[in-house]
């Protein structure tokens, strides 16, 4: 099982603390990741302009606040951390045309988030990282012992990554919900989409099951962030 943590520089940011490859971190509730030593948020997943790129090709129009919903929880987080680095892990645009169409006042509210800080964005499968924006731009970030890169490599150890948007279905009150989740095991992390719009793969699909290790630790997403054992893929 992972290591996990209750040291005191965890409490003053709300959230679930344990270590991955001696570096002690914290699952944030809004499904960021929190490395309070580094002063290091890393969030996967943005998908921006997701309900843009589904008007375009001809689906439902969604009310279109994910944008906003997505950088003011982003916000709300960097508020609460202070971090100085920010890491975003890929898919920060749902597509390449997404990123040409995003609106002026949220290319500004980006620039203010990113002001004094160092910002890394991570090349994604949906894009190569939004090359228009300011930041650094990489295929993966490497910070000992920590390796950041968009998809899992099953042969990388200390790794966090997204892609697979996570999500774990639990019963409460009788009633089945899902929540977005981390996927934790003693060498790898897998994020949560932190993005509005986004749906998710359950954490008991064969190809979550592979990549982490038994038993595994799920940690849900919402009002708090909450370990339960990794619900598994059954064996027929």
């Amino acid at each position: 099982m992972p290591n996990l943590q209750n040291s005191s520089q965890y409490r003053s940011v709300n959230g679930f603390p344990f270590t991955l490859s001696g570096a002690a971190l914290l699952a944030l509730p809004s499904g960021a990741l929190w490395w309070p030593e580094l002063e290091l948020l890393c969030v996967s997943d943005l998908h921006l302009g997701k309900a843009e790129r589904i008007s375009r090709k001809g689906g439902a129009n969604l009310p279109p606040y994910e944008i906003q919903d997505t950088l003011s929880r982003l916000e709300r987080d960097l508020e609460q951390t202070s971090a100085s680095t920010v890491i975003c892990l890929g898919d920060s645009f749902d597509d390449l045309s997404a990123e040409r169409a995003f609106p002026e006042d949220a290319q500004l509210w980006i620039a203010r988030l990113q002001a004094g800080r160092r910002w890394i964005w991570i090349e994604g499968n949906h894009d190569p990282g939004p090359i228009h924006l300011g930041g650094q731009h990489m295929a993966e970030f490497a910070c000992a012992p920590l390796l950041f890169r968009h998809i899992a490599n099953p042969a990388s150890s200390g790794e966090v990554s997204g892609h697979y948007h996570p999500k774990a279905q639990v019963s409460l009150r009788g009633r089945a919900r899902s929540f977005a989740c981390f996927l934790l095991d003693e060498t790898r992390l897998i994020l949560p989409a932190y993005g509005t719009y986004t749906g998710g793969l359950r954490c008991d699909h064969p190809t979550l099951d592979r990549l982490i290790n038994k038993p595994g630790l799920a940690i849900l997403t919402g009002k708090s962030a909450q370990p339960i054992p990794m619900p598994r893929a059954k064996v027929t």
